[in-house]
């Protein structure tokens, strides 16, 4: 797969265009990025109804890239997926989308989708437990000889959750108790409120990472070094990461507010807790240590694609 290309559509979201270069990743392939939105309003709406008819034009979209030698275009979020099928149509190449296509035609020549998203089966489609994710340490921490570890992963707020600070810090509080002879590492994320922020830094760690000061991501070497990781509960693809690498057991942190059991976050926490892969904090731990190797699922069926 190193000779490869890939052309991946972003729509600008970061949790969607990172698991788009996570499957480049994992197959070994370079890639190109182009940002792509619809061209006015309406246009996504048209592009459901032109993807049902067949047609297939630039006239909804603009993009940076439209030629090139390509192997496939690789895509996530509904906001790239018209696009993806027609650049890829227009470069003759194969077309990827990651996450269900809901709403388009579901004959891209592959897909990857979760199984929270209830993904029919077909033979074009590899389901997956969680969030595409490709996880490499940079070296930011280091571990040191006879020293225990545990990292606290703080999200923030998102359309489902608001933050408490008040709640996290009792579960912080308690959290130090349960482990006062380790090492406590932190990092906060760029959706941490301020007032969080605040809080958190009542508390003493061997290394803190505020977002907010100091925009990098220790995760990928927090989770190669830790003992256990805490990880706030409004991040699917926070613990898509902690799931599938490293050795540290998992700990998610629940937060205010609550999600209709049926709801897709609620889905994916429960198949994780079911195969070992997480324990919901509730003032106590678990061993919850199990990863999932995503590589398996890819491998025995996507590189026979392209």
């Amino acid at each position: 797969m190193k000779s490869k290309r890939l052309l991946i559509l972003s729509d600008g979201k970061p949790g969607h265009v990172n698991q788009s270069i996570a499957f480049a990743r994992h197959l070994g392939c370079d890639y190109d990025l182009s940002l792509t939105s619809f061209k006015f309003q309406g246009a996504k709406a048209l592009s459901y109804l032109f993807d049902r008819l067949g047609i297939y034009s630039t006239f909804l979209f603009n993009t940076e890239i439209t030629s090139g030698y390509y192997t496939a275009v690789v895509s996530a979020g509904s906001g790239t997926y018209y696009a993806n099928r027609t650049l890829a149509k227009s470069l003759g190449c194969k077309s990827v989308a990651i996450m269900l296509p809901q709403g388009y035609q579901l004959d891209f020549d592959l897909i990857i989708a979760q199984q929270h998203d209830n993904p029919p089966l077909r033979e074009n489609i590899i389901s997956i437990p969680i969030n595409l994710t490709y996880v490499e340490p940079q070296g930011i921490v280091v571990s040191q000889p006879g020293e225990k570890y545990i990292a606290l992963i703080i999200g923030g707020d998102s359309q489902k959750y608001r933050m408490d600070a008040a709640q996290l810090r009792q579960q912080v509080t308690r959290i130090f108790e349960l482990f006062p002879k380790h090492k406590v590492w932190l990092t906060t994320s760029r959706r941490t409120p301020e007032a969080v922020e605040q809080m958190l830094q009542e508390f003493h760690y061997e290394r803190a990472v505020y977002y907010s000061q100091e925009p990098i991501n220790p995760i990928p070497d927090y989770l190669q070094h830790s003992e256990y990781v805490f990880l706030t509960a409004d991040s699917s693809s926070m613990i898509s990461e902690a799931v599938s690498f490293g050795q540290s057991c998992v700990e998610v942190l629940p937060l205010s507010g609550s999600l209709p059991e049926k709801s897709k976050f609620n889905k994916l926490m429960k198949i994780l807790s079911e195969i070992n892969c997480l324990h919901l904090f509730d003032g106590s731990c678990a061993s919850c240590k199990d990863k999932i190797s995503l590589v398996d699922f890819l491998n025995h069926q996507t590189i026979t694609r392209f």
